[in-house]
């Protein structure tokens, strides 16, 4: 997501740094192709905004590293936490860098990379200082401002990534419940038949599912974080994270109920 965003404002014309301290050559080959210029943290101080773009686990940590950066700037860029998070993380996200004086700004990101000739995915922007975020509309991006404190906007994206995340997750229980029971392609002749909208959906969103899966782990906690005490609700999201830790177990080691799910699909293994 960092780096096809990076790329639609590079090719508008906006010139976007990024910090490659521990990434790896995959990572620096993105940012290469996206225009990005590689500094160090203290340089992204030179930044208007500041774009915070990670895994969940890591949107914390990396707050708590900029903290005494943007402290000691004296032109300070706009803190923008872009990442899957529960408005609880939000909240102590912005609180690492209350007294950091740098603006805040919570975003949550519904919908895919850019990619040419698509529009790219709306920035829900919430908090006081959302409104300056507009600017990037000019340059690209889609930002679309929300009324609320820093929370609500992460509150959209947990809610969003709730349904979206939750469904895959479901339909994957039951497609290698499926296969093992031998019934595999009944069912897919019966969703083609009386679902075929919903059977397409999944024959796009499973796939792309498996390589991301270790991602989706941190966020099926965030998730849980954000139904609080809905107990019933936190036990789906405990299970859709248990699901997509073995899944991503699966990937790196066997792949066999990646193989199933791609088979189901009639995608090459």
């Amino acid at each position: 997501m960092g780096a096809g965003l990076a790329k639609r404002l590079t090719d508008h014309g906006v010139e976007v740094l990024t910090s490659l301290s521990g990434r790896g050559e995959q990572s620096r080959a993105r940012a290469a192709a996206a225009g990005m210029r590689a500094v160090g943290l203290p340089d992204l101080m030179e930044a208007q905004f500041l774009l915070s773009i990670l895994p969940p686990a890591g949107a914390l940590p990396f707050a708590v590293d900029m903290a005494p950066i943007l402290r000691a700037a004296h032109r300070k860029p706009v803190f923008v936490d872009c990442n899957a998070v529960s408005p609880e993380t939000v909240r102590s996200i912005a609180d690492s860098l209350r007294e950091t004086a740098a603006a805040f700004v919570d975003v949550g990101i519904i919908g895919l990379p850019p990619q040419e000739g698509s529009p790219g995915p709306r920035l829900y922007a919430a908090g006081e200082s959302a409104r300056g975020l507009r600017i990037l509309n000019e340059y690209g991006l889609s930002i679309c401002l929300l009324e609320g404190p820093v929370g609500t906007a992460s509150a959209l994206k947990m809610s969003y990534a709730g349904i979206t995340k939750g469904l895959t997750a479901v339909a994957t229980a039951m497609i290698l419940s499926a296969s093992r029971a031998g019934v595999g392609n009944a069912l897919r002749d019966e969703l083609e038949a009386s679902a075929p909208t919903l059977l397409a959906s999944l024959a796009r969103g499973l796939p792309d599912m498996l390589p991301k899966a270790y991602r989706w782990v941190a966020e099926m906690e965030q998730i849980r974080q954000f139904v609080g005490a809905d107990t019933a609700a936190r036990k789906i999201y405990e299970g859709a994270e248990h699901l997509y830790e073995r899944m991503a177990a699966d990937v790196a080691g066997g792949h066999a109920e990646a193989d199933a799910i791609l088979h189901f699909f009639g995608k090459p293994n």
